[in-house]
């Protein structure tokens, strides 16, 4: 089978085309042919070596596929039953080995790509909203890079949930996009993003600050949280927030910091189950849109880290085996 390989870490020409024997399953796997492979900027932090992982790997942990092939102790699915999951090693491959422990079951009306892009962004935004700060109706939100992936879904999400919401954008193009998720103020990067806030908020501050993008935005979003309000850093786009002074967030207005990770959200079947099925089910039935305006050939692995990382895609990227 074809697949993509990371025998050194490096930027995005260190990912490269090989053969590769098709894997093994065991009891409780199944063996799946991806329809379409999630590409997130948590695959650049491994290719870099910001995360470390042992060489060579096949990267990714998202995708959809079909079923092949199930393990005798399989008893949810069978071959020809669509899944997409989370946490499977080795998925920029044609054929990958999921537990089946982490397979979630994708109805027919839900596309390939969508499905592939769903669980990692969507189950993102979805604990962010309901867990790391439960949005409240009539809080005011900041949601960073408003028209990535992440951005676009935890924009609907809060929308929904009666919030008001303030995203940050580089272009004309992305504050369309922001705005067609439920954005009602979006800004630019290059603006006074704090004093921007303050006044969008009657010098309050917002409830929760989400920030996915890291150092460069950082600072800004400290300054805009509400007295007792929360920010949650969930990624770092832009590069690693350097050291950090915890009495800082005393004058700041007692604000809670937190680092989340998704991992510590769906720590085990019920609670994945519950997440992925919320997110499945509403992209299913319209009410969550999940934008993937970018697909790229798998062995195009390359030109769509670039493109990630150049913040030249909007919403979800995907690879097409």
């Amino acid at each position: 089978m074809r697949a993509i390989q990371v025998s050194r870490l490096g930027g995005p020409d260190v990912l490269e085309l090989v053969e590769r024997p098709v894997p093994r399953t065991g009891p409780g796997d199944l063996l799946v042919r991806t329809e379409a492979i999630g590409v997130n900027f948590i695959d650049t932090y491994f290719r870099t070596g910001v995360y470390p992982h042992p060489l060579p790997y096949i990267p990714g942990d998202e995708a959809s596929g079909v079923v092949e092939a199930a393990g005798t102790d399989v008893r949810d699915f069978a071959p020809g039953d669509r899944v997409a999951w989370l946490g499977a090693t080795g998925n920029y491959a044609e054929k990958v080995v999921v537990p089946a422990a982490i397979a979630i079951a994708v109805p027919d009306t839900v596309p390939a790509p969508q499905a592939a892009s769903a669980l990692a962004q969507g189950m993102t935004a979805h604990y962010l909203v309901y867990s790391t700060y439960p949005v409240q109706s009539g809080d005011t939100v900041l949601v960073h890079a408003g028209a990535g992936g992440v951005g676009l879904l935890l924009t609907q999400l809060a929308t929904k949930l009666g919030a008001r919401v303030i995203t940050t954008v580089s272009s004309d193009a992305k504050e369309k996009l922001s705005r067609e998720a439920g954005a009602t103020e979006v800004l630019r990067y290059d603006d006074d993003i704090a004093a921007r806030v303050r006044d969008c908020t009657d010098g309050e501050g917002v409830a929760v600050a989400y920030d996915g993008v890291g150092a460069a935005t950082f600072e800004a979003t400290l300054a805009s949280v509400r007295v007792r309000g929360t920010l949650a850093l969930f990624g770092a786009a832009s590069g690693l927030v350097p050291p950090f002074d915890p009495q800082r967030l005393n004058p700041a207005g007692s604000v809670f910091l937190t680092r989340p990770t998704i991992a510590h959200y769906i720590r085990d079947r019920e609670e994945l189950t519950w997440r992925a099925g919320e997110v499945v089910a509403a992209v299913a039935d319209g009410s969550l849109h999940v934008r993937v305006r970018a697909q790229y050939p798998l062995e195009h692995a390359a030109d769509a880290h670039r493109d990630l990382e150049a913040r030249k895609t909007t919403g979800a990227v995907v690879l097409m085996p």
